[in-house]
């Protein structure tokens, strides 16, 4: 990376930086500039059991707590935080490298007293770190700086997650191949972003930004938007994931019903995409 784009990408992080950490305070907010993600939530949920079933025979026991979720960019802990209530799963791990808007994601979970509790199930570690881990945890890092889990005890996370965050990015193939590192094999990544498209430029940029003020001005760069076919492209060149495995799902803010799944929408809006770990 040549000096200037070093200083440009540093720069772009400092402005999301700065963006993010103005809307910390109202992001549990179900009214306010976070609305659109508190509504896209029942999605996630439904998108990642979708994979889940898909790739598990019999499915997962959705009551046998022994998911472990890395939840990357995970900003106020919306979906952590929903992820952790979830019967089937043994531990959420939350990371952010912005420290105010992950003090609004530790305060609020600080609201809920089952989020503190243990599993039985809490992961790798001495069993008395396991006993002493809250289902729900968070740290104030980036992925790059996470500590690799340890191969030889079959560490890692069963589903890593990522929002609404890689169009946000500098070097998204980068944190991409980064997060294969943190995922056991045959465990999924799970990520929505949303389609390089003129269609997309009016929704998001035009309409949601400008018109209607649905969500705060800045939040999108559009030249950031990723296609799928770009992303897959990325996972079969670095040859760690299981492509066949690759599942996609377009979905389209409908007013006054909220989310909802449009066959072919991946093509020009929002999506989610998961894939396999080889």
């Amino acid at each position: 990376m040549t000096d200037n784009a070093a200083a440009s990408a540093q720069k772009d992080t400092a402005q999301q930086h700065a963006h993010f950490s103005a809307l910390a305070s109202s992001w549990w907010d179900p009214h306010g500039p976070s609305r659109l993600l508190h509504l896209m939530n029942p999605m996630r949920h439904q998108f990642i059991n979708t994979c889940l079933e898909s790739a598990t025979f019999p499915p997962p026991d959705p009551t046998t707590a022994s998911q472990h979720y890395l939840d990357i960019g995970c900003g106020g802990g919306i979906f952590a935080e929903s992820a952790a209530r979830l019967s089937g799963t043994a531990s959420v791990l939350g990371v952010d490298p912005n420290p105010e808007v992950l003090q609004v994601a530790r305060e609020h979970a600080k609201r809920d007293p089952f989020l503190t509790l243990p599993t039985s199930n809490a992961g790798a570690g001495t069993e008395e770190q396991r006993s002493q881990r809250p289902r729900l945890r968070y740290l104030n890092t980036t992925l790059e700086d996470l500590p690799l889990p340890n191969p030889t005890e079959s560490d890692g996370f069963d589903v890593v997650t990522l929002f609404e965050v890689i169009e946000h990015l500098p070097h998204p193939a980068q944190t991409l191949d980064s997060i294969s590192q943190h995922i056991k094999p045959g465990g999924w990544m799970i990520l929505s972003t949303i389609a390089r498209t003129w269609t997309s430029w009016a929704t998001t940029k035009v309409v949601a930004e400008d018109l209607l003020g649905m969500v705060p001005r800045g939040t999108h760069d559009w030249e950031k938007y990723l296609n799928w076919s770009e992303i897959q492209e990325w996972l079969r060149g670095s040859g760690k994931w299981n492509m066949q495995s690759s599942r996609v799902m377009g979905v389209v803010y409908v007013p006054g019903l909220g989310w909802k799944e449009v066959p072919r929408s991946e093509d020009y809006g929002n999506y989610f995409l998961g894939v396999r770990k080889s």
